[in-house]
């Protein structure tokens, strides 16, 4: 089994505790660098990877031993420092959100095909076991035609760190969005742009990025897709909720159910365009007796994240030796970034961060 060199910029949340941890579990990448401003930081990388550390990022392009580059700078550096690792001849892992916008996106795509390197975007909810089991009960079928996708990741929470101002690329959409909208987008499997309503507010957040988005998206032939972030509700029940012409599935990360009937079971039945009445002649209310079969599905919540991360990097290592193709492709993540932008578009905010 071949190690892929690995050097992380950044030791934030993302690169520390999400990249860095798993590494530390899986024997097929190794941490030989770390690029950190801040010198306390770059101390505690040395001290827990063994690994050389480095004040800026362009004091990597004296190796030539770095397999993977896993950008994990601040959101609004993700492009720019991507560019520019592509066309020094790095393989790059950039973390969400990708870019402010679509073409930001589209010029990180043209600089790994111009120096034949990897770009990947970090999105591995696409892999999240909620997420393939919801997949599963749509391919499924017994919901039959799908009319309406609801999602929520809600919570009450009020926030003043940097991921909360426009200028840092910051709010709701770009810093969470990128885990539901690229679950949504791939439900809808619509290449085009989508029809889109979008409101944005300001709720709790001390920054001048907004904390509550609601995104109404469809296309032809598609279901409808509701799509929630809000740091107002104190009474978010649940992640999914999917309304099918045969039934229902409602569920949150850890915990999902779902009801159907079969057609060939039910009554049947015929239009009638007369007054319904009973067998005494009095008026009657449509109604019959639908035989329904429930099912549900649950899984521990720490597996929830490390599984996810895990299939994602089983999916970059395979894509870097082996050629497997990426499941979440740069060209899919150019359209979650489109649908973004544009929702900003409708929605433009003072700025005062």
């Amino acid at each position: 089994m071949k190690t892929l060199n690995v050097a992380i910029i950044g030791q934030g949340r993302s690169g520390r505790d999400i990249h860095g941890a798993h590494f530390r579990t899986d024997d097929r990448f190794k941490v030989v660098a770390v690029v950190e401003s801040l010198k306390d930081r770059r101390e505690r990388a040395a001290r827990e990877f063994g690994c050389d550390t480095y004040e800026t990022y362009q004091e990597l392009y004296s190796r030539t031993d770095i397999d993977l580059v896993v950008n994990a700078s601040y959101s609004y550096q993700h492009a720019p420092i991507t560019i520019d690792l592509l066309n020094n001849g790095f393989n790059v892992l950039t973390e969400k959100p990708c870019a402010r916008t679509a073409q930001d996106v589209q010029d990180m795509i043209d600089a790994a095909e111009k120096n034949n390197r990897v770009f990947a975007v970090f999105q591995q909810s696409r892999f999240a076991p909620y997420f393939e089991k919801v997949k599963s009960v749509l391919d499924s079928g017994v919901l039959g035609r799908i009319l309406q996708i609801s999602i929520r990741f809600n919570g009450f929470a009020r926030r003043w760190d940097w991921q909360c101002c426009q200028d840092f690329l910051g709010g709701s959409l770009y810093n969470t969005g990128p885990h539901p909208m690229d679950q949504a987008l791939h439900l809808l499997n619509y290449d085009g742009m989508p029809d889109i309503f979008c409101k944005m507010d300001r709720a709790n957040t001390f920054g001048d990025a907004e904390d509550y988005v609601k995104i109404i998206m469809t296309a032809p032939d598609r279901p409808l897709i509701d799509l929630e972030i809000s740091s107002a509700d104190a009474y978010s029940d649940y992640t999914y909720k999917i309304q099918g012409t045969r039934g229902t599935l409602k569920g949150t990360q850890t915990q999902i159910k779902w009801k159907y009937f079969s057609e060939k079971e039910a009554p049947k039945q015929t239009l009638i365009k007369t007054p319904l009445k009973k067998e005494d002649g009095l008026p009657a209310y449509c109604s019959e007796k639908l035989i329904w079969t429930e099912e549900s599905w649950e899984t521990e919540g720490p597996r929830t994240f490390t599984y996810a991360v895990r299939s994602f990097y089983d999916n970059l290592y395979n894509h870097i030796l082996n050629g497997e193709p990426l499941i979440v492709t740069p060209q899919q993540v150019k359209q979650q970034i489109a649908v973004i932008d544009k929702c900003h578009q409708m929605n433009p905010l003072d700025r005062f961060c």
